[in-house]
């Protein structure tokens, strides 16, 4: 992973450093990388002036404020596919060995005993495995689970039907889980909605001599809810990998024979380091380069594959939502982006965040990025809303609407490898959007496109493409005139000035 980082930037490694000698060296760098022992706090993030990219060489990044991280427009990336074939077989591992009482009958036997009656465990075999959270590991714990003739139940509120049909899985609701299962695993992350989800409540809900795994995080389990559920012989037996202080030191649950517990080893093999290795490199590595990642902890990710078909519309949303904020008037409360066309039915999360960027960018001192775009808006009262349109018979289009003091909206496609708009504030155009437009309102009326030419060509600015859209003859039209160099507002009084022009913009991209 340093080799491939070595390619193109310095790499300085630094180990076990305090949070205050990190705080001080953090300053002159433009990316880290961290495991889960690194803090990545929020005076971390402050004191790092030039820091664009935090990488997590793993699953978990509840050691990284990220909050703080997105608010700076520093993207977070994590490898979620390193670890997961790692943790699904530690799950399984785990599993077995409190199901067998594997641990304690390997101590009893080095210690001089033989006592097989006493480490009779239970069989997999056409027990119900409940899972919470069918995610990348989660799936695979299914497959394996299923590989032993287990029947598996899980809970999970973002995943579909369908996602579940195809693993054989059946969804469920968690207090069903809780009574039917005898087994159950978690695969969900720490946040405020898992925080102690397996509390003292649940743990009466459950199915009576439950084995409980948990290879995900610490936290999610109430450890001392569910040593006393131990105690009173509802649940049979813990295997726990992870804990809500880790090193747990001498906790109540850790003196109970039937709990079995590992160190947080669900990612500790030497494939899955050397591919988290890997990917966070190259992904640190292209996020540096100004290129796209497939790991993104706090944006929008582009599903694998389908990045050059995503891309060309990254821009033409944010070029309309810039030309859009420029001929607004007032303050902006609402942005809408409606897709319309074939690609209406892909994942276009990102390209949505890609107009609310463009939206931002002209009225901002601060640089305002993918990551920190989203927050912004939400800051400053700006609501998002994106709708779709699936339509096979014509091309794909992009309109962005803006709502507010004032109401405007653009729409725009990609032809023949170029961005053309193709309709503004109800007027149809034809009109390739470049780096200077000149935008006015106007009667219809003759002569009107000759004093407009005159005032530039004396100013000495020249003129690229022009395309007027109306209504009808003689009513209200618009003018698009590109050109060659910026428009003072000097020059745009003395066109506003002329008779018959209603408004004329000035816009930048």
């Amino acid at each position: 992973g340093i080799e491939e980082l070595r390619k193109d930037f310095q790499v300085d490694i630094m180990l076990k450093l305090s949070q205050e000698e990190l705080i001080e060296r953090i300053g002159d760098y433009d990316a880290i990388i961290v495991r889960s022992g690194t803090k990545i706090t929020k005076e971390v993030i402050e004191a790092g002036k030039n820091l664009k990219v935090i990488g997590r060489a793993g699953v978990g990044v509840d050691n990284v404020d990220l909050q703080a991280a997105t608010e700076r427009g520093i993207l977070v990336i994590n490898t979620p596919d390193a670890n997961t074939i790692t943790t699904a077989e530690h799950t399984i591992a785990m599993m077995l060995s409190a199901a067998r009482n594997i641990p304690q009958a390997s101590e009893a036997l080095k210690r001089g005993e033989w006592d097989r009656k006493k480490y009779t465990g239970v069989e997999l075999y056409e027990k119900t495995l409940g899972i919470i959270g069918l995610g990348r590991i989660g799936s695979e714990v299914a497959k394996r689970a299923m590989a032993f003739g287990m029947k598996v139940i899980a809970y999970d509120p973002y995943v579909s039907e369908e996602r579940a049909r195809e693993l054989g899985v059946e969804l469920t609701s968690l207090e069903d889980l809780l009574r039917r299962s005898d087994f159950i695993t978690i695969h969900v992350p720490r946040t405020k909605e898992t925080e102690k989800l397996i509390d003292e409540g649940a743990l009466k809900k459950v199915k009576k001599g439950v084995i409980i795994v948990n290879c995900a995080r610490g936290g999610i389990i109430d450890e001392d809810a569910l040593y006393r559920a131990i105690k009173r012989g509802d649940v049979r037996a813990a295997a726990l990998d992870v804990f809500e202080k880790e090193p747990p030191g001498k906790i109540p649950l850790l003196t109970l024979e039937n709990v079995v517990a590992t160190p947080h080893l669900g990612a500790s093999t030497r494939e899955a380091q050397k591919r988290a290795a890997l990917e966070i490199a190259r992904e640190v590595r292209a996020a540096l380069k100004g290129e796209f990642v497939r790991n993104a902890v706090n944006m929008p990710q582009i599903p694998p594959g389908m990045l050059p078909r995503i891309k060309p519309y990254l821009e033409l949303a944010e070029k309309l939502s810039k030309f859009a904020s420029q001929i607004a008037e007032g303050r902006i409360r609402e942005l809408e982006v409606i897709y319309r066309g074939d690609f209406a039915g892909m994942d276009l999360s990102i390209v949505t965040v890609s107009a609310v960027k463009g939206l931002l960018d002209p009225i901002l001192m601060s640089p305002v990025n993918y990551v920190n775009a989203p927050l912004i808006a939400s800051q400053r009262g700006i609501s998002i809303k994106e709708s779709r349109i699936e339509d096979r018979r014509g091309e794909d289009l992009i309109k962005v609407k803006l709502k507010g003091d004032s109401e405007v909206s653009v729409s725009g496609c990609i032809f023949d490898g170029e961005i053309k708009l193709r309709e503004i504030m109800g007027y149809s155009v034809d009109f390739e959007l470049t780096r200077y437009t000149l935008m006015t309102r106007h009667l219809d009326v003759p002569g009107m496109v000759g004093k407009v030419g005159t005032i530039l060509g004396e100013r000495k600015i020249n003129i690229a493409s022009m395309q007027v859209g109306r209504e009808r003859i003689g009513g209200e039209a618009i003018m698009l005139l590109s050109v060659d160099d910026p428009v003072s507002e000097e020059v745009l009084e003395e066109i506003k000035r002329i008779e018959g022009i209603e408004d004329a913009k000035f816009i930048t991209l």
